[in-house]
């Protein structure tokens, strides 16, 4: 046996799951809680003894692992304008697998320096100005940065003509500080895969040892990327395929976790009925947003008040048993449902965690009324046609009602600007191995796939 073992650290269970690539089977997958406070190891080796040995003992081929420990890669990006290089530097950084504190665009204030303290970011993301355009925001900007209390890792992807010049400034301050090619060189023209590696090298490198996860690297190979980026790999995979081994075309997967519910799309997203323009930036192929107030643990305080009447005309409660239930969630990140109550309150969140995520995931159509009569505005992808939807995460994978879960994704009439998919066949990672795929994908792609078709299990 050729054995691989793939560990996911997440923000509240460390996952490992055990494959063997002779015969492209899973040996075994079990999680614990995530141990960052004391020693990231502790809670890897409490799911490693879950799963048994074989006589003699593990001889692991590889040993990979992703992390989204200590809150995962917090990011703060700021660009000139909102809609233009600033949102270009959001997409890059949730390509890489960051969570997006927030975004600044124009000139930073002494009142924004503030704010980037108080989020306590692990790296920032300094765009503004296509080549040869403007570059005063970008040197500005590069000096307020430069009078932060703490010294962070930075990331250049702005105006080339300035990018070297405001490296110099913030180098002053700040370490590493590293220059990408500019997310945005012409206007409307997105280009962010040189951003996207480049906060990846400086995870692996920097912010690793900074969150605790370096103990683990002296037991395992090296800790490749955020687990955002896998499951983002790993959807790319089974999408496209691989050589001559087909994957599955386009499709979404919506992961809802204890701190954010995130959803990945792989998917052109161009309109699918006649007459639709097209307005806005051009949507990644493979796009991945987070929304960091809809998790049904660390967050599941904001996840009800985000949902808002939703929550409680699915259950049919009263307003005080959802804050007794609520209260339970909040008290323990770790709790598995122990009553039927319990698990009709985490069905309800997931499902309002699912539909409210793919809501803000998916694009918009408006009607624009011209002198030549109305016609139709599409801001986003149009993923109405999207034939597969997949989901993970744990309130998926321990309830019999994932389906019910995942119609959150569907289309609704009542909601008919939200282009959601209409006729999607659902699916279920049933053995929570996503991030674990794309791990593998690193090193053999073509069994990661062939795992992936054999396990995630149709619905």
């Amino acid at each position: 046996m050729q054995a691989v073992l793939l560990i996911d650290f997440g923000s509240t269970f460390t996952k490992v799951t055990i494959v063997d690539l002779d015969s492209e089977e899973i040996v075994g997958t079990a999680r614990a809680g995530t141990t960052i406070e004391t020693s990231i190891m502790e809670g890897l080796k409490a799911a490693l003894a879950q799963i048994p040995e074989p006589a003699g003992g593990w001889n692991f081929a590889r040993k990979l692992a992703c992390s989204s420990a200590a809150g995962g890669l917090k990011m703060i990006a700021s660009g000139l304008v909102k809609e233009l290089t600033a949102e270009a530097a959001r997409r890059a950084a949730l390509g890489a697998g960051a969570r997006v504190l927030q975004v600044f665009s124009y000139e930073l204030t002494p009142a924004d320096l503030n704010r980037i303290i108080s989020y306590k970011p692990d790296i920032l993301l300094l765009a503004g100005g296509t080549d040869g355009g403007n570059k005063e925001v970008l040197l500005k900007n590069a000096e307020m940065l430069g009078k932060l209390p703490q010294s962070l890792p930075v990331v250049i992807a702005g105006n080339k003509v300035a990018a070297a010049q405001a490296a110099e400034i913030l180098r002053k301050r700040h370490s590493p500080v590293v220059v990408a090619d500019n997310v945005m060189p012409e206007l409307g023209v997105l280009s962010v895969e040189s951003a996207r590696l480049a906060i990846r090298d400086v995870f692996l490198t920097h912010i690793i040892q900074a969150k605790g996860l370096d103990t683990a690297e002296e037991f395992l190979e090296r800790i490749m990327m955020p687990t955002p980026a896998a499951v983002l790999s790993a959807a790319e995979l089974l999408a496209q395929g691989h050589g001559s081994e087909q994957g599955m075309g386009e499709l979404m997967i919506v992961d809802v976790g204890g701190a954010t519910t995130d959803v990945y799309s792989i998917a052109r997203g161009d309109p699918s009925k006649p007459s639709v323009m097209l307005k806005g930036l051009p949507e990644p192929y493979a796009k991945r947003t987070v929304e960091g107030d809809l998790g049904m643990r660390y967050s599941s305080e904001a996840l009800v008040e985000a949902a808002g009447r939703r929550l409680s005309d699915y259950l049919g409660w009263a307003e005080d048993q959802i804050e007794f239930q609520l209260s339970l969630c909040k008290e323990d990140p770790w709790r598995i449902p122990q009553s039927e109550e319990e698990v009709k309150f985490d069905v309800a969140m997931g499902r309002v965690a699912v539909g409210l995520a793919v809501d803000r995931h998916v694009g918009t159509i408006e009607v624009v009324y011209t002198p030549f009569g109305a016609t139709y505005v599409q801001h986003g992808k149009d993923l109405t046609p999207l034939p597969v939807v997949i989901g993970t995460g744990g309130v998926l994978l321990h309830h019999p009602d994932a389906l019910g879960i995942l119609r959150g994704a569907v289309f609704n009439t009542e909601e008919p600007t939200l282009l959601k998919p209409q006729n999607a066949v659902f699916y279920l990672d049933k053995e929570y191995i996503l991030a674990a795929m794309g791990l593998l994908r690193e090193v053999a792609p073509l069994a990661a796939l062939r795992i992936m078709k054999k396990y995630i299990v149709k619905l």
